[in-house]
């Protein structure tokens, strides 16, 4: 099945989907559009002028707002087998058991500047154009379009992967990196992590087989969907550390980042506001090679976590193409090691916008930056001070004696 498979449907509905896919002109128009109704008439007039006739109840029916996101979990018909067209991106992976498909959506041709993926794709599943373009393709049409050669000369190769132990500066690093216009910044995309937990769901999954879904998939978010895009950064969740050498034998030669802070300024952080990789309920232990009972309470699990995240990024240090930066040396550490270890040379005109970025809060840029880490020492407990200490300060030692 190709891309245009869904042009051989018999309704007015499918003929139109088909129609807009293969028109990217028409599909900015309608996508751009984003009041209901306005949208529904700007579907039904450029459709009669095709020579499609379509209701305004379907088109009012298949786009009607859905504000708690709910239909993007709702069943979607495969539509193709090719890639959509450049400007859209995906959005999930979901696997109803031994198959798995990829869901796109539309985002065009502006830049990602919101700190996560998840607000982009709320962003984008807003449109109306998304409720009513919904495109699937299985994972092995997905992976067999990349081998293929979907993307072509639009596709970036990543300029470097950012790596973090958790609450240590990884999103602003990555906020800075994405102030440039000609830099692409994709922060913990859902459909890279799928990929990189696939060998959970398929035990008999090979290496060598993974490491290609995984380049597929970050592939087809360094798609150059303006087209004046020159670099392509991707910021990972924290327990990626321990995919790394996933990451390495999909990408050889792309260089890596891990970025570590103060075990007790983190330790106090997950406390005051625990994320999902610190909760066993919601992560498994055994992701981190932690048993279900091996721990005397969450923040002494957190310790552990955050002890096997750091040790896996101290593992690989000496495999090549990593750089290990303790948060207390940023912004500074951009200009100084940062960027030349991802071979960005840029004019002090764009580092200045960098560094503005750097005065704001990473997660909520509508807030100026406020350093928290006294704060965060004078907070911690002794009990916290000694599950840190415990589980903590031997490899925290080992991070800063291989950053140097």
């Amino acid at each position: 099945m190709t891309l245009d498979t869904i042009a051989a449907r018999p309704d007015a509905l499918g003929q139109f989907r088909a129609l807009v896919m293969a028109n990217e002109a028409l599909a900015q128009s309608l996508a751009d559009t984003g009041h209901p109704d306005r949208f529904v008439e700007l579907a039904i007039s450029s459709a009669k002028a095709h020579g499609i006739t379509l209701g305004a109840d379907a088109v009012r029916a298949q786009s009607r707002p859905d504000p708690l996101g709910l239909a993007r979990w709702s069943a979607v018909p495969v539509t193709g087998s090719a890639w959509p067209p450049r400007h859209w991106l995906p959005i999930q992976v979901t696997m109803p058991g031994r198959q798995a498909f990829v869901d796109w959506a539309y985002f065009g041709s502006a830049p990602l500047t919101d700190p996560f993926f998840e607000e982009s794709i709320r962003r984008a599943l807003s449109r109306p154009f998304n409720r009513l373009f919904r495109y699937r393709l299985t994972l092995d049409d997905f992976v067999d379009a990349f081998a293929a050669g979907s993307g072509g000369a639009d596709i970036l190769p990543p300029s470097g992967f950012i790596f973090h132990m958790s609450r240590c500066g990884s999103t602003l690093v990555s906020q800075m990196l994405a102030a440039l216009p000609h830099h692409m910044a994709i922060s913990e995309a859902a459909p890279i992590d799928a990929m990189v937990q696939l060998s959970r769901a398929w035990p008999d999954l090979s290496l060598d087989k993974q490491a290609i879904l995984l380049a597929a998939m970050v592939s087809a978010f360094g798609r150059k969907r303006s087209g004046d895009e020159r670099r392509y950064f991707i910021k990972l969740d924290s327990w990626h550390a321990l995919a790394l050498p996933l990451f390495r034998r999909a990408f050889p030669t792309v260089p890596w980042l891990f970025l570590y802070r103060d075990p007790v300024e983190v330790m106090v952080s997950q406390t005051r506001q625990r994320g999902a990789q610190m909760v066993p309920e919601i992560v498994p232990p055994n992701l981190y090679g932690i048993d279900a009972f091996d721990f005397a309470n969450l923040e002494d699990y957190c310790a552990r976590v955050l002890g096997k995240i750091c040790q896996a990024a101290a593992d690989q240090a000496g495999a090549g193409g990593g750089l290990l930066v303790n948060y207390r040396d940023l912004p500074g550490a951009m200009a100084i090691r940062i960027l030349p270890h991802f071979g960005v040379a840029c004019s002090e005109a764009e580092y200045t916008s960098m560094a503005a970025a750097a005065r704001y809060d990473a997660k909520a840029p509508q807030f100026a930056f406020a350093d928290d880490a006294q704060a965060k020492q004078q907070e911690a407990t002794a009990g916290l001070r000694g599950i840190a200490d415990r589980h903590l300060a031997d490899i925290y030692r080992r991070l800063e004696v291989l950053a140097g």
